[in-house]
């Protein structure tokens, strides 16, 4: 099956245009994607990892927080994601938004993020998915549906005089803390433009590539 080309058009990109710190650029356009992409979840991305056996793997997540020290996500540790990054530190996210005609690549390096932080976003939660957390045996085999909705039963009735859950105890945030990060917008006849941040120390160098 072939899909059409993809066809809504944008204003050629320069790199006068973008902010010095590729950081505060993705902040820009994570904004605009909330703004104007009409998405329900413009946080949305696709994380890939690498485990120890050298087999990449990819799904999507919430992007969770970003500031200059990078981009934020949350998980239990055991799933398959969360044993990757413990073996590999090295993933990949990757944002599109369809409607605005732009991407961001972003590379580098996902750290486990301080206790506190993983508390204090986890107590942000709806109750309902704080008990899924306890819940879950993230990527493990399960033998039915009905074994999960048992333990989530039990957890419900072992937190219901609790007024605050406390944080399961393999279960936080990582931060990936970006060596690279491309910026990519949709142009005509797939002249697309595409721009390029390196760090190098403290700074960032930026270039433009071929589309």
């Amino acid at each position: 099956m072939f899909f059409p080309a993809f066809a809504r058009l944008d204003p050629t990109m320069e790199a006068r245009d973008l902010a010095k710190n590729p950081l505060e650029q993705f902040q820009h356009w994570l904004r605009e994607a909330e703004v104007e992409s009409g998405l329900e979840f413009p946080n949305a991305m696709a994380l890939a990892t690498v485990g120890k056996n050298g087999r990449p793997s990819v799904r999507m997540v919430l992007l969770k927080g970003v500031n200059k020290n990078g981009f934020v996500f949350f998980t239990n540790y055991q799933s398959r994601k969360g044993k990757d990054l413990s073996a590999n530190s090295q993933a990949a996210l990757c944002f599109y938004w369809e409607k605005l005609g732009i991407q961001v690549r972003v590379e580098g390096k996902a750290r486990k993020i301080p206790k506190k932080e993983s508390t204090d976003y986890f107590h942000t939660r709806p109750r309902g998915s704080q008990i899924g957390a306890w819940a879950s045996p993230q990527s493990r085999e399960l033998e039915s549906r009905a074994q999960l909705e048992e333990r989530v039963k039990e957890l419900q009735a072992r937190f219901q005089d609790e007024k605050s859950i406390p944080l399961p105890p393999d279960w936080g945030g990582f931060r990936l803390v970006p060596d690279r990060i491309e910026f990519w917008k949709n142009g005509l006849n797939r002249l697309h433009d595409r721009f390029e941040y390196v760090r190098s120390g403290t700074k960032w160098k930026v270039r433009r590539l071929a589309p």
